[in-house]
């Protein structure tokens, strides 16, 4: 039985990874799509390449994806992207990005999806929240001034990050959200990089302004509802107003 379960948990583990390879690969197509294919120009792009190197995705799909994108490559399939916007149960705002290449079968699926909350038209949240760049990292610095680092990399604001709440940032190591103009994610990334820091994430996002108050089991029942929306092979990034 623990032999039989094991392989299993392996499948699953190759399951998700091969589900987070494909999220990426196409959040680099869709990005050289809309900016280009020059990261250094693109800093969205810029965000998704780093993101790939991060999950070891290799230099000949990377490319491949960016070419798709910027059309210079020999695949010309479409990839659009498109943003969905409602609410979680318990009036918990979220943001869904998807990246499809079929948005007819897409959008009946995430309509689905949403039956336990509340599926709003475009524009109806975006307000609730801020289009930001966000980068996060982790210093061995224990006497890191978080502060002065925002201002030195560019930064507009920053929150400490633990372990606990982002698993790619080592115990015991200093960890931050440094949140930043769009067009600074690679400035800012590049920056705390050069100066010890190790970037985990570099993207650009949503930044909820205000969280609804919720108890455990209210967090609990949001939580799968989000669970289920980020397990939609075509759903890039969910944000929601959850601490």
């Amino acid at each position: 039985m623990g032999r039989q379960w094991l392989h299993a948990k392996r499948a699953i583990v190759n399951l998700k990874k091969g589900q987070m390879v494909g999220k990426i690969v196409k959040e680099l197509t869709v990005a050289a799509k809309l900016g280009g294919g020059d990261p250094a120009g693109n800093p969205r792009l810029f965000a998704a390449v780093e993101k790939a190197r991060k999950a070891s995705v290799t230099r000949d799909v990377i490319e491949r994806a960016i070419a798709k994108g910027s059309g210079t490559g020999s695949d010309k399939s479409a990839m659009d992207h498109i943003v969905f916007e409602g609410y979680a149960p318990h009036k918990v705002p979220v943001i869904v990005e998807v990246y499809t290449d079929n948005v007819q079968r897409t959008t009946p699926e995430i309509r689905v999806l949403f039956k336990k909350g509340v599926l709003g038209t475009t524009g109806s949240n975006k307000f609730l929240f801020d289009h930001v760049g966000l980068v996060e990292a982790h210093t061995g610095d224990a006497a890191a001034d978080l502060e002065a680092a925002a201002i030195e990399a560019g930064a507009n604001d920053f929150e400490p990050l633990t372990h606990q709440q982002n698993d790619d940032i080592p115990e015991g190591r200093v960890g931050a959200r440094f949140v930043t103009e769009r067009t600074a994610v690679h400035a800012v990334s590049t920056w705390l990089a050069q100066h010890g820091w190790s970037v985990v994430t570099s993207e650009i996002g949503y930044l909820a302004k205000t969280f609804p108050e919720l108890d455990d089991a209210a967090r609990a029942e949001v939580g799968e509802f989000l669970q289920a929306l980020e397990d939609h092979d075509d759903v890039q990034r969910v944000w929601a107003a959850v601490k």
